[in-house]
């Protein structure tokens, strides 16, 4: 048998074969760009799901590389026109983008060797993000370059021609709402912003700051708060000695600046921007994507400006198989001076987590609380990081309890603390709840074991949610108590949770402790913050606030009882102190409601 020879095909043949393969390249290109533009161009948020599901077939019959390429294109040069484009256009591609990195972002991580696709193809998000700010960049220097570029202090603007720099303002609201919908993180967000600080800054500058802070200033504030103080900073250094020069936009920008730092900022979504409706429809539909099929979520892109603009000799990082070729001596410097720069930053948060144990912080739950609380900007940032920590049900116990311990702690009382458990006690009753079982434990640690019931006094030994406080001193019992009356007159907690207490049999330290509560709790119904104590005591008598507290302990005979009978015993005495008459009042007022409200309590 012999094999069959192939047929010699002459060079100029081959050439004729290649060129043909090309054409028909560029012929499937085109279908495929047609294709691509016809779902872009019919793409609502009614029908982006199916359209989802045609991109995904697409996906399937092409290559991942041509396919990711043309969509890219297709979209940056739709977004960045010479017009100005409504937000919730914006938000629209934009969510479409956050779903393709949900979902056929997966695809691409499957490819089998070998494989022809590009490294950029495994993760369309990211092919897209290098290309958004490429083009963004390239608008801005352009723009830069044609322009004079006045300063904010002059009556022209730049940008002030129609159309001019509309490019640069679509990309920068592009990039804000693909940070709202987690495909990229806060730190490329945070570069732009110091890369657009960096330069002069001019009218149309500050026009795209605004454009940032606006649509994604809140979830800035929330991820790194400290970054966003240093940009107000910046700005503030920048526009030192032009205030009375200032423009109303650039006015209006510092505002909205120092509104955003102080969380004075409307949450109301629709508030927000003018596509804030629409970021809250996305986000719903987002969210319900993993339930109609399978989603992997993947990590926001941690991208740095530095990284894009190095990719090509330090090699893309953030993508899978792309190759680092820099030096490695620079390298390694770089590493070292990034590596102290962490170190130093990194230092107070390992003394935190020191101070944590000493405290007897014994799990990782109470020394990631002890953390948060420590080095937060006011109870506001505080409440909002708590709340980041996920932490279900039962591990929320825990933040009363550390605030209880952190608060008594103090050398003198500080009102951080009450008002961090005030806004929780808001959102939730568990909150509550909690409060009332700690002060029953805390009443204990005083002396009084029948607090709690037989069965709580049974298993007090095995209890170990406790901080191992050997002796509760006379500092402690003091904020605790000043702490309690706030809440109890705000209606954090009510007078409730006195109920096991038999005001008859107190012990002295009890007494002591009591009489320092009622005293903060009277102080409390007349003011409206718990910076005052008893140092600085209001004028005015609201006979009101004290009647509204002491009302809801008419519901339990035996509490009324009970306070009737400390009131009249042991409050008394405050009657010869500086506090005398606004105590000796709301005493007197106290029992007066409690006995109109009861008709049976008797004199003592």
């Amino acid at each position: 048998m012999h094999s069959t020879a192939s047929r010699y095909v002459p060079p100029h043949l081959r050439t004729r074969d290649v060129a043909a393969s090309d054409k028909e390249d560029s012929e499937d290109m085109a279908k495929l760009k047609r294709q691509l533009k016809g779902l872009l161009n019919r793409m609502s948020e009614q029908n982006m799901g199916a359209i989802l599901e045609s991109i995904e077939d697409l996906y399937r019959k092409n290559r991942r590389h041509d396919l990711t390429s043309t969509l890219t294109s297709l979209i940056i040069d739709g977004i960045s026109s010479h017009s100005v484009l409504l937000d919730s256009y914006v938000v629209l591609y934009a969510a479409f983008v956050s779903s393709l990195h949900k979902i056929i972002g997966l695809e691409f991580g499957m490819c089998l060797p070998p494989c022809p696709c590009a490294p950029a193809d495994r993760l369309p998000a990211a092919y897209f993000v290098q290309n958004v700010v490429s083009s963004y960049e390239t608008h801005h220097a352009a723009l830069r370059t044609e322009s004079s570029a006045p300063s904010i202090s002059e009556p022209q603007q730049e940008g002030s021609k129609e159309g001019e720099g509309k490019e640069c303002s679509n990309l920068i609201v592009l990039l804000s709402e693909l940070y709202n919908f987690q495909v990229i993180s806060s730190v490329l967000v945070f570069d732009i912003i110091r890369d657009l600080l960096s330069q002069k800054l001019t009218e149309f500058g500050v026009e795209l700051l605004l454009k940032i802070v606006r649509n994604s200033g809140q979830q800035l504030r929330l991820d790194d708060p400290s970054a966003l103080k240093d940009i107000i900073g910046v700005v503030q250094t920048k526009l030192v000695g032009q205030d009375d020069n200032l423009s109303s936009r650039t006015r209006f920008m510092i505002e909205t600046l120092t509104n955003l730092k102080n969380n004075k900022v409307k949450r109301t979504a629709g508030q927000q921007h003018q596509g804030g409706e629409a970021v809250e429809r996305m986000k719903k539909f987002l969210s319900g994507l993993t339930k109609k099929r399978q989603v992997v979520t993947h990590e926001p892109l941690r991208v740095s400006l530095e990284d894009l603009h190095t990719a090509e000799s330090k090699g893309k990082w953030w993508l899978v198989g792309a190759a680092w070729g820099g030096d490695p001596l620079i390298e390694h410097r770089s590493n070292k001076k990034a590596t102290e720069k962490t170190d130093e930053s990194d230092i107070s948060s390992n003394g935190l987590l020191k101070l944590a144990r000493k405290q007897g912080m014994n799990t990782d739950i109470r020394r990631s609380i002890f953390v948060v609380l420590m080095s937060s900007d006011d109870y506001v940032d505080a409440c909002e990081r708590l709340s980041q920590l996920n932490l279900k049900e039962v591990q929320q116990r825990e933040i009363i309890r550390v605030i209880l311990h952190c608060c008594g702690n103090e050398k003198s009382y500080n009102p951080y603390y009450t008002l961090i458990a005030h806004h929780l006690c808001r959102s939730s009753h568990s909150y509550k709840v909690t409060l009332q079982f700690c002060l029953w434990d805390f009443l204990r640690d005083l002396g009084e074991t029948t607090i709690g019931g037989a069965e709580v006094i049974k298993n007090l030994k095995e209890d170990d949610n406790g901080f191992d406080i050997k002796s509760i001193s006379g500092t402690r019992m003091r904020n605790v108590a000043q702490a309690y009356g706030w809440w109890i007159a705000k209606d954090s907690c009510t007078l409730a949770i006195l109920k096991p207490v038999d005001f008859t049999i107190l012990k002295q330290r009890t007494t002591n402790f009591l009489k320092d509560l009622m005293t903060h709790l009277f102080v409390a119904t007349q003011v409206s913050t718990p910076v005052l104590g008893k140092s600085t005591l209001p004028t005015t008598q609201n006979r009101g606030a004290v009647e509204e507290v002491f009302i809801k302990a008419t519901r339990i005979e035996a509490l009324a009882l009970g306070l009737v009978y400390f009131l009249s015993q042991e409050m008394s005495a405050a009657a010869d102190e500086e506090d005398g008459g606004l105590v000796k009042w709301a005493s007197s007022v106290a029992v007066d409601t409690l006995r109109t409200r009861m008709d049976v309590i008797p004199d003592f």
